[in-house]
């Protein structure tokens, strides 16, 4: 078995396959020096990774927008120029591997940790910049930055992208080298109405008197081209969802390892639990599109953590640990597997005030 002593971090990450480029969720495991990674069998690790990336001399890139479709990716270069693709279920959990994965790259190196610490919270906008240049690539057909159909209080705006799309676009395509030069100059297309913001969260962020404030490089946050606003809200779309389910407040994301209903076999979801109104949905990660797979009302659900010691009833295969499940309204029973103790907890903790 693979040395795994000194753990830095480890989670599941949805990971690219080499030869054939299909996406298949793994159990990441970062070390010192390299990050292996294990396949999950029936809910459980398999004792030995099914591959590992060294770190030595490997390059990071994040963000990384090279899948449209998928936009919390981080890629990875090695020395002998293979590339991995790793992509994470959060804005907030993307940054903080690839906070740690660029640490363990350059742990041997102090100078560049330090030059990198610099680099994070330096602020050097490029001296003649050009808002319009900017525009320009941003609405360019390929390149530019992908517009969508995002819900928000029930309305559905067409043609908008998230702040925190916006704040990675710019860092990608080099006009900014951090999130906080990416935000004023994201301030700066707003006020020179190139853009504009939609849906109560980013409007209202714009009444604050101090410019670093009015933009917002946040997921939930709504905006589009000061010029398409006049054909914002659409109401045709057929969504497989009811658009109201989706419209709620994302209150925690993340990956769980979950029972199916008919096969009774455990597959890695992720997991979005929303606020008003309160629903849990998943969605299977190696899939392109980002709709769920399931979901249901937490309104009358009863959570609870199951017994650790031994496989608990309902529970199929030799599934045991960090396990809770959620009985529905409807009588429907949900049984999912948490990484550890504390996740567990935390699911728990955040979906109890919401039945």
């Amino acid at each position: 078995m693979e040395e795994t002593t000194g753990v830095l971090k480890e989670g599941f990450l949805v990971k690219r396959g080499h030869i054939v480029h299909n996406w298949k969720v793994r159990w990441f495991v970062l070390l010192q020096d390299k990050l292996l990674y294990y396949k999950l069998e029936g809910g459980k690790k398999e004792s030995s990774p099914k591959g590992r990336i060294l770190l030595d001399g490997c390059t990071i890139t994040c963000p990384c927008l090279e899948y449209e479709n998928r936009p919390l990716l981080i890629k990875l270069k090695t020395k002998t120029n293979t590339d991995y693709f790793l992509e994470c279920c959060s804005r907030e959990e993307r940054d903080s591997w690839a906070l740690d994965i660029t640490g363990a790259i350059h742990a041997g190196h102090p100078v560049q940790v330090q030059e990198l610490h610099r680099m994070k919270n330096s602020f050097k906008l490029l001296e003649n910049i050009s808002l319009h240049h900017i525009v320009d690539k941003m609405r360019d057909s390929s390149a530019g930055i992908k517009l969508t159909l995002n819900v928000e209080q029930g309305n559905r705006y067409k043609e908008t992208f998230t702040g925190s799309a916006l704040v990675d676009w710019l860092i990608s395509n080099n006009f900014a080298v951090s999130r906080f030069e990416a935000v004023t100059l994201a301030s700066m297309l707003m006020e020179e109405n190139f853009t504009k913001p939609v849906g109560a969260r980013s409007t209202g962020a714009t009444r604050y008197s101090d410019l670093s404030e009015q933009f917002l490089d946040d997921s939930t946050a709504l905006y589009m081209f000061a010029e398409t606003s006049k054909k914002m809200i659409s109401s045709k779309e057929e969504l497989q969802f009811n658009i109201s389910e989706l419209s709620g407040t994302i209150v925690k994301q993340g990956f769980l390892v979950k029972q199916g209903h008919k096969r009774k076999n455990w597959k890695v979801r992720k997991f979005v639990l929303r606020a008003d109104p309160a629903f849990l949905h998943y969605y299977d990660p190696t899939k392109e599109e980002n709709r769920p797979v399931g979901g249901f009302s937490l309104r009358g659900c009863l959570v609870s953590a199951l017994e650790d010691n031994g496989v608990p009833a309902g529970v199929k295969g030799n599934v045991q640990g960090n396990l809770f499940k959620i009985i529905t309204k409807k009588d429907i029973h949900y049984y999912m597997q948490a990484s550890s103790k504390a996740e567990r907890t935390q699911w728990i903790e955040a979906i109890k005030p919401l039945t």
